[in-house]
């Protein structure tokens, strides 16, 4: 552990004023719930597109991304390989239907179609979704800064949510997507920043780096048998095109940007921008975790305290010397991935470097935590209090109203982040929580959109049979060993795979047995 110099200091305050700044620019405007959810659609579309981009290029991509190549490999890229297509999906079908609908709320159609159970359900699902995500990337902020301070976890989580509030409180969308257009510049110039330093303080360069990464198959995107059990490369294709699908297609944070668009077009071009930009940035973070693993390869006496601190963390307090030992000397590369980052940072990065670099993990993690919060706000507002405590609102009641909702949702992030301290992988933890809420919401979305014959009574008896499904999925791995037959074989990520065709298939098969059975009445 080590303080940072106090020119660091400095230029992680200035960026933290920066961004408090642009909040309370934009709040001259934010006069009414229209400005503070919609910005009056006057947002350009390459500024929507960086700010999709920066919400997706989060704290989880900039250190669980490079912990998980470190532990592992390539493999998690291949979620970035499915975005193309579930982009060509959103930017055909689904900016058009939502600009149309002309509703802030994504889940306002989904009563329409089935009923208020469904909205009701889908709003649940996302904001757990929300929770998850805001929690592992205020997990992912404090995990890094811990290193670089000796400040404990929940002291930074609170301190970094704080200033995150305030700029959202204050700016509303505006100030979101403007600070992640910022953001999203700060957080790219910091990866390749990491990068040079990783690789001109590596014994060998690049090419010592392709060697290592050559035989210790770093670069490997997985089995590409038809295996569905571990990890493989169509496990995880099939994961992030159902993930991508749901991010484009019933995620707030994405609808909510393109009512900021002038046009579908625009809305549509801000979608393929993400795309261009996400699977480039991604695929560098994969190349500085090999380029981590590779140097800590070359240096393995350093790796030992980051196992020692590893150690400590997993055990109770009061544990003995030779337990920490023991533990450490079990622990695998896959065990300690998210830390090694952090570390060269505090060992290897120059004075006022680290600064920047700081401000890009802070950006990282606050464009999607802003993000989060302004969305989980906007559908607390329209799909919850409007809907079923206060129909009649008044304007300026509803603007206080997306205020306070903001802190809340802002504050019980950064509770699920203090209760995710201790776990092995960031990314893990990440896309096994996404999966199982967003798995009941996308296939009931994808049941009304597709399925115009389906009613209410098909489309809640599939739910709550894709509901068990999910659950038992989740679950099943908790069975006693003598009813180890009735476990779930599948690996984890398929969860959301096999929850939304469930779901929109049985959607689709009660369906056509009805309208088999009045034909034969008629």
């Amino acid at each position: 552990m080590k303080g940072l110099p106090i020119l660091d200091l400095a230029i992680i305050f200035i960026y933290l004023v920066g961004m408090i700044l642009v909040g309370v620019y934009f709040s001259r405007k934010n006069k009414n719930s229209e400005q503070f959810t919609k910005a009056s659609g006057l947002i350009p579309g390459w500024a929507i597109g960086l700010s999709i981009y920066a919400t997706f290029l989060s704290s989880n991509t900039f250190l669980g991304v490079p912990g998980k190549a470190f532990g592992g490999n390539w493999n998690a890229f291949v979620f970035s390989i499915s975005m193309p297509l579930a982009a060509w999906i959103a930017s055909k079908y689904f900016v058009p239907f939502y600009r149309n609908t002309g509703e802030i709320s994504a889940y306002t159609h989904l009563e329409k179609r089935f009923g208020a159970w469904a909205r009701v359900y889908a709003v649940i699902c996302f904001l757990l979704t929300q929770l998850a995500r805001m929690g592992s990337i205020f997990f992912g902020i404090a995990l890094s800064l811990q290193a670089l301070t000796g400040y404990s976890m929940q002291i930074i989580m609170i301190v970094m949510g704080i200033c995150i509030i305030i700029y959202t409180v204050l700016g509303g969308i505006e100030a979101v997507i403007w600070t992640e257009v910022v953001q999203a510049v700060v957080k790219t110039f910091g990866a390749l920043l990491i990068l040079y330093l990783i690789i001109t303080n590596m014994p060998g360069g690049a090419s010592k780096v392709i060697e290592i990464g050559k035989s210790a198959h770093k670069f490997s995107l997985g089995s590409f048998k038809p295996d569905f059990i571990s990890s493989s490369f169509w496990v995880v294709l099939l994961y992030g095109f159902f993930i991508n699908l749901n991010n484009f297609g019933m995620d707030q944070n994405y609808i909510q940007r393109y009512h900021t668009a002038s046009s579908s077009k625009a809305a549509s071009k801000s979608i393929w921008l993400c795309v261009y930009l996400y699977v480039p940035a991604s695929l560098l973070f994969f190349i500085i975790g090999s380029c981590l693993y590779a140097y800590y390869d070359v240096h393995p006496d350093l790796v030992q305290s980051i196992k020692h601190q590893v150690a400590l963390e997993r055990l109770p307090i009061h544990a003995s010397a030779a337990e920490v030992f023991k533990l450490e000397s079990t622990l695998q590369p896959a065990d300690y991935g998210d830390k090694i980052m952090p570390h060269f940072m505090v060992t290897k990065i120059p004075m006022g470097l680290v600064g920047l670099i700081v401000s890009a993990i802070l950006s990282a993690a606050m464009s999607t935590i802003s993000s989060g919060m302004n969305a989980s706000a906007t559908v607390f507002s329209v799909d919850i209090y409007k809907r079923y405590i206060k129909p009649d609102v008044t304007e300026k009641q509803n603007l206080s109203l997306l205020h306070m909702a903001t802190i809340v949702f802002g504050l019980m992030g950064m509770i699920a982040g203090i209760a995710m301290i201790g776990v092995k992988s960031i990314l893990d933890v990440w896309w096994e929580l996404s999966g199982i809420f967003a798995a009941g919401m996308l296939g009931l979305f994808l049941l009304g959109i597709i399925s115009r014959q389906t009613k209410n009574h098909e489309a809640i008896t599939a739910t709550i049979i894709g509901i068990a499904v999910i659950i038992w999925m989740t679950f099943s791995s908790l069975l006693p060993p003598e009813y180890e037959v009735f476990r779930n074989p599948l690996h984890k990520n398929m969860i959301i795979v096999v929850g939304t065709l469930t779901i929109f298939l049985i959607g689709i098969f009660l369906t056509k047995i009805k309208n088999r059975k009045l034909k034969t009445v008629r």
